[in-house]
């Protein structure tokens, strides 16, 4: 195909996906998101289309960027970073273009501000070494073992068997184990050689001599080559990348390259040339390390981020890093209990001398240490406030987006986050709620043995996966609720991710194919790998606590939901919409009376309680917003419930009593509910049946607090107790418990 021929359908392509994102989202067809698959698959066949595809996304974002159509820089930004991840050979001037643009974009409101900060980071990491974006992924991601890159990540699929149908489930499977099976670690090795030696050597590499040496040399020889060039490129990250040091990284790649091929090989290439230089073999990114999980109960999340922190061959990084043994927990309670004295004076000479350098007696350094400073500000040895969101919700350990690794991730001296788990979840409602459940007992379990925080960057990422809609059913159940909300707070998101449901069911339709050694073009596989690489932007969700009275003289039960809490009463079938009862008292009969107070929702967080007291048949709590107008609001108040109470009206004529249905609706952001006539109530939380509770007389509903410790409260004594009771109050209000999903902008204004 010509280069015109080329870069036409490129740009058809390119087009395509435009459309889609214009396009209104009640034309949404199933094969939505096929042309950016579509689009990535023609670079990865045929890698020397890379600069050109590259150079159309540039014109297109500039032609964007002046016309103010805000709507495609996101998807156009995520689409360019990710050809330029795997590509090589693209002209320098292109990378200048692609950073001048990015820095232009900062301008802008968030989240384009945000998005175009970290592709700038990641062209600014490219453009210095060559094939750095490229490498870090593929050691992260594949675990292999580096010292001077200790990251790992890992993508952990939950699926409860319960929620989602086994043909799916096995269909899902799978697929996995079809794409893992092509790549071992020796190939991963083999794609990290390859592509650096061919980012930094350019058209002086001859590729196909590389494969042919890479793919005859035994695993001794191949990880010797790995370790070296993964020592050239990180080398110059450890000093600040200055200019003669990146041309001593070249120096070390030709250097690895002319011991590679050897110098008969080289000459002989440089001589007759290779034929395979015309069309160089592409060099694939490999999906990353995915295991596959059913959802068993909450704990079975925080065991499987223990097992990912302690694999067998974990290698030692640090001793502070082994004190944090999953086993030893009672230790670390203990040392977080302690408190120490603070003895840095600031002197460097005062500071203490280490256990092989102890002073003679009488010597002048004994009395020197005679002067330190004794006593000073009393210092816990954990951060206080370790369980905030951030301790969680950042990616600190994502170094390879954003550059070298730095300190920004460490909360102890020597312990650097050095692992990321991306949570993975398929299903509804439902399994969101499960999966919040499981969040706020991981979140408890930190605040009290704080064995994973220090180590590990939870990513949390969703994927709506619905039953097929029954044509014989009445009314529909729903149960994607957050689905919903996130398509239209982030369009990128609903092309690409809530468009997988309809080709989930058809994939589990398809008969399995039981031959691996092919290779496939797994769709749903790199549409999640796409999700999970470029889904930076987190959603924040408030979880809410309900406290549940079955009796008002015990203790109440507490629980938590995500999105939905609904209460129902328990009667009979009531008669039609205002119908005449047939005997006096039929309208009291229906419904129960209740009192509610709550805390009404206002823009300017005013406190203003409203009591009031009616007869109604059910209530609902919504904690999604269902228009666009309130995912505006959302992103403003994340802490607002929508209430709707089924609401039974009575109306005198002169027929006589009567009695209709109205809907009463308020937003609030805390409320109690109580029956006045002993009517018991039902709870349904997250839609789910298995979390329902009977005979209930009164429930709480308020922001759930972020948890925290005992160890971790100050305990310096109050002179007023109720000053001290003011403050643990004002603390614990004032850090609510969100949730984070990931998407590839967040919330469009």
């Amino acid at each position: 195909m010509e280069g015109s021929d080329v870069e036409l359908d490129l740009q058809r392509s390119v087009q395509a996906v435009l459309r889609e994102l214009s396009a209104p989202a009640t034309t949404l067809q199933s094969n939505q998101g096929m042309w950016r698959w579509s689009l990535h698959k023609k670079v990865d066949r045929d890698p020397a289309k890379s600069p050109v595809l590259v150079r159309i996304l540039l014109r297109e974002l500039e032609k964007a960027e002046a016309e103010d159509h805000q709507h495609v820089l996101i998807p156009l930004l995520h689409t360019l970073m990710y050809v330029l991840t795997k590509a090589t050979g693209v002209p320098e001037e292109l990378y200048q273009r692609s950073y001048t643009l990015c820095t232009r974009l900062l301008t802008l409101p968030a989240p384009y501000c945000t998005v175009a900060l970290d592709c700038a980071i990641q062209l600014k990491t490219e453009t210095a070494v060559p094939g750095t974006l490229y490498q870090r992924m593929v050691i992260a991601e594949q675990n292999l073992r580096s010292e001077l890159y200790p990251y790992q990540e890992r993508v952990l699929l939950f699926v409860d068997p319960e929620l989602v149908s086994a043909s799916v489930c096995s269909a899902l499977l799978l697929e996995i184990q079809a794409a893992q099976e092509q790549q071992s670690p020796e190939a991963c090795m083999r794609h990290v050689v390859a592509h650096a030696l061919q980012a930094a050597l350019g058209e002086a590499c001859h590729v196909g001599a590389v494969h042919r040496k890479l793919q005859a040399s035994s695993r001794r020889i191949l990880e010797h080559y790995f370790h070296a060039v993964v020592a050239a490129v990180e080398q110059v990250w450890a000093g600040e990348a200055s200019d003669g040091q990146a041309a001593g990284h070249l120096q070390r790649l030709e250097e690895i390259y002319h011991s590679l091929l050897g110098p008969a090989e080289v000459a002989r290439a440089r001589c007759a040339g290779d034929p395979l230089q015309d069309r160089p073999p592409g060099i694939l990114l490999p999906s990353p390390t995915i295991t596959f999980h059913l959802w068993t109960g909450q704990e079975q999340l925080w065991k499987e981020l223990a097992r990912f922190l302690r694999p067998p061959s974990q290698l030692r990084l640090s001793a502070d890093l082994e004190a944090l043994d999953l086993q030893g927990l009672s230790s670390l309670d203990r040392a977080a209990r302690a408190s120490v004295l603070s003895t840095d004076s600031g002197i460097e000479r005062d500071l203490p001398l280490g256990a092989d350098e102890i002073p003679a007696p009488g010597s002048p350094e004994l009395e020197r240490a005679a002067l330190q400073r004794k006593g000073g500000i009393k210092k816990r040895l954990w951060p206080p406030d370790v369980s905030w969101s951030g301790a969680w919700d950042g990616a600190p350990g994502l170094h390879r987006r954003t550059g070298r690794p730095s300190g920004d991730g460490e909360l102890l001296p020597g312990v650097a986050r050095v692992h990321t788990a991306r949570v993975l979840v398929l299903g509804d409602d439902r399994m969101l709620g499960r999966l919040a459940q499981a969040y706020h007992t991981l979140r408890k379990q930190e605040s009290q043995k704080f064995c994973l925080t220090p180590r590990l960057s939870l990513q949390l990422y969703y994927i709506p996966v619905l039953a097929p809609q029954d044509p014989t059913a009445s009314r529909q159940p729903e149960l994607g609720d957050l689905a919903t909300f996130l398509g239209r707070a982030d369009p990128w998101y609903q092309s690409t991710v809530n468009t997988l449901c309809p080709a989930i069911h058809k994939l589990a339709e398809m008969p399995p194919c039981l031959d691996t050694s092919q290779a496939v073009d797994p769709f749903i596989l790199d549409t999640i790998t796409y999700y999970v690489r470029m889904g930076t932007q987190p959603i924040y969700f408030q979880i809410y606590r309900v406290k549940i009275f079955s009796d008002l003289s015990q203790e109440p039960t507490e629980d938590i939901f995500l999105t939905e809490l609904k209460m129902k009463i328990h009667e009979p079938k009531p008669p039609k919409e205002g119908a005449s009862p047939r005997r006096r008292g039929a309208a009291e009969s229906l419904g129960a009376e209740l009192s509610l107070c709550y805390q009404k929702a206002l823009l300017s967080h005013r406190h203003q309680e409203v009591a009031i007291s009616l007869r109604a048949t059910g209530l609902v709590l919504k904690a999604i917003p269902a228009s666009d107008t309130e995912v505006a609001a959302s992103a403003m108040d994340h802490m607002c419930l929508n209430v709707s109470v089924a609401e039974v009206v009575k109306s005198c004529h002169l027929a006589g009593r009567s009695f209709s249905m109205a809907t009463n609706t308020f937003r609030t952001s805390s409320i109690q509910v109580q029956s006045q006539d002993q009517r018991p109530l039902m709870l349904w939380l997250d839609k789910d049946n298995r979390r329902t509770f009977k005979d209930v007389v009164r429930f709480e509903v308020d922001p759930c607090p972020e948890p925290c410790s005992r160890s971790q409260r100050s305990k310096t004594p109050w002179p007023n107790p109720e000053e001290q009771k003011a403050m643990e109050q004002t603390e614990t209000t004032s850090k609510p418990l969100q949730m984070p999903i990931n998407t590839y902008s967040g919330i469009v204004q």
